[in-house]
């Protein structure tokens, strides 16, 4: 099955890549400066940065990401993240994100 990909915040678009009740695989492209404003959800996120640089901000510090590198987001743990250099992030979530269907 193919997801369209949509727009987010300025600067972002969202494609659904795969889903289940119980996993949905998204990928997330950010061009330069673009942000992915401070939030939380009770789902827990595994983010993998396929291209670009990023500052993550989770729970009050900031990570700085690139190509190849990940982290995890527990569930309910606010977090944003500033593109630094224009990529793509690759996120799963546990369970799927309905909002995004």
């Amino acid at each position: 099955m193919t997801f369209p990909t949509v727009p987010t915040d300025p600067g972002v678009t969202r494609q659904v890549l795969a889903e289940t009740p119980d996993l949905m695989t998204v990928a997330f492209r950010f061009q330069d400066g673009a942000v992915g404003k401070l939030h939380s959800h009770p789902h827990v996120q595994a983010t993998y940065v396929e291209a670009g640089r990023f500052t993550f901000h989770l729970d009050g510090k900031d990570h700085d990401l690139g190509p190849g590198d990940s982290l995890i987001i527990s569930s309910n743990a606010k977090h944003g993240c500033l593109c630094i250099e224009s990529g793509t992030l690759i996120d799963t979530f546990s369970p799927r994100r309905d909002d995004f269907l």
